[in-house]
């Protein structure tokens, strides 16, 4: 048995007139999963989410949302979709429930269907007790959660947020992917960009991009797998003759240097250390061993530091 995907993007680009945001992009989203779109700022993700949510008419390639066809039938997508924007989108002189009451009105929920489905969502994404209260007197992250009752109100079948977690604290982003968790537990594909790797890591997928291309996908296990089973960093000084000594005295090949790190990728990496300490010496300012991270993925994939290629394309532009 074979189950199309959720959201199914094919061949897409994209140009601000000469700049290439996206080059060729393909995805398939499974529904029911939390799927992170992961990448430093000007890797395309927020253009492709736009793309996605219509915000943004298609310029080249497709892509199909629930079933609904974005430059085909775009009033169809927006039926079909919930957006939480990084940017508050909530009236902070009014309660909890008459924003959601505002959001539903865009819907044509009124009534006694209105008041069953914002009690459900409000349960869902436990403010009950806040309903009656104005959103400038709520914290950051229980704005946050009002957001996410809007978004899902009229039961959608793929719910997208941009940056979800900006301006929350670690509590709030914690209570923030409870909710995100029980809905896609609920059969909701959830979509979501971020440029923090650590909330990467909690999605049941991941695409990571760079420079509007798609450069690895996976789970966040298979992709830290791909590394091996651990990483040892030298930190050099001379990382170009720190690489030369790793590689053609100490006979290792998985190696690749950074910026002044030389990486070596190893099933046995702390048994490399002591050879590494009494050859290099001095030569080495530090030298650690680790498990494989999201930023490592990145690295070996592009060759350069996740943060430095964020810096790079904010000066390019």
């Amino acid at each position: 048995m074979t189950h199309d995907p959720s959201i199914l993007i094919s061949d897409v680009s994209h140009r601000y007139g000469s700049r290439e945001a996206l080059a060729g992009i393909d995805l398939e989203i499974p529904a029911g999963r939390i799927f992170a779109l992961l990448g430093p700022n000007g890797s395309g993700k927020t253009t492709l989410f736009r793309l996605i949510s219509t915000l943004m008419p298609l310029q080249s390639g497709r892509i199909v949302v629930a079933g609904a066809d974005v430059s085909g039938d775009p009033l169809e997508v927006r039926r079909r979709i919930g957006i939480v924007f990084q940017a508050p989108s909530l009236d902070k002189k009014l309660t909890v429930d008459e924003n959601i009451a505002c959001q539903a009105a865009l819907y044509g929920l009124r009534g006694e269907a209105l008041r069953q489905r914002r009690d459900e969502v409000l349960r869902a994404v436990g403010l009950v007790d806040r309903r009656g209260d104005l959103c400038q007197t709520l914290s950051g992250g229980m704005k946050r959660r009002v957001e996410l009752a809007k978004g899902m109100l009229h039961r959608p079948q793929v719910l997208l947020l941009d940056e979800p977690s900006t301006g929350l604290d670690p509590a709030a982003r914690l209570d923030l992917w409870e909710s995100l968790t029980e809905m896609a537990q609920s059969g909701m594909t959830v979509l979501l960009t971020t440029h923090l790797l650590e909330e990467a890591d909690k999605a049941d997928a991941i695409a990571i991009l760079s420079g509007g291309k798609v450069i690895s996908t996976g789970t966040p296990e298979q992709l830290r797998g791909e590394l091996g089973a651990g990483l040892v960093t030298v930190v050099s000084d001379n990382p170009g003759e720190t690489e030369r000594i790793v590689r053609d005295e100490l006979g290792l090949a998985d190696v690749q240097r950074v910026q002044q790190q030389v990486r070596i990728r190893s099933e046995s990496p702390a048994a490399l250390v002591p050879a590494l300490a009494e050859r290099l010496g001095e030569a080495a300012t530090t030298i650690s061993v680790g498990r494989p991270s999201l930023e490592d993925v990145f690295i070996a994939k592009t060759g350069h530091r996740f943060w430095a290629a964020e810096a790079e394309t904010t000066e390019a532009h």
